[in-house]
């Protein structure tokens, strides 16, 4: 079942033999200098918003309210007509695009489209590694670059 605005659920990124690492559209990693904001110590979560975009507001409020909820984990947003190379580089095709990064900054989920809250969270327990992480911090947020 798809959420509001024919969002896609935030799929796994992975290699294309199905293997994780730093090969192939999986393990690619984005740093703080690309976002212009700190990750989050345990995950982050990044939107690519464009300035006339609908459903960007929404997913803005589900994301933040996420990582309001959930300690260590960042919301950064990104203009997305301010950064092409970056847009380029992680093959974004439209906003808002979500993708959900490790602490290391590893992209290991991906949407399109409006995310659904849980899909969102299911997502970040990939992400952080269950609660046996123990890796606790605090929620930040980030306003558009």
């Amino acid at each position: 079942m798809r959420g509001r605005n024919d969002g896609e659920r935030l799929r796994a990124e992975g290699n294309t033999d199905g293997s994780r690492g730093p090969s192939g559209a999986g393990g690619e990693r984005l740093g703080a200098d690309e976002l212009g904001a700190a990750l989050g110590e345990r995950a982050t979560l990044v939107q690519f918003s464009s300035a006339f975009c609908a459903p960007c507001r929404a997913t803005r409020r589900v994301l933040g309210e996420v990582a309001a909820m959930v300690p260590g984990v960042a919301h950064v947003e990104i203009d997305a007509e301010a950064h092409l190379d970056l847009v380029r580089r992680v093959r974004l095709v439209k906003t808002p695009t979500v993708l959900v990064l490790d602490a290391d900054g590893r992209v290991v989920r991906r949407a399109a489209g409006q995310p659904r809250t849980a899909d969102v969270i299911a997502a970040l327990g990939e992400a952080v590694g269950g609660p046996e992480s123990g890796r606790a911090g605090t929620s930040r947020s980030s306003g558009p670059a």
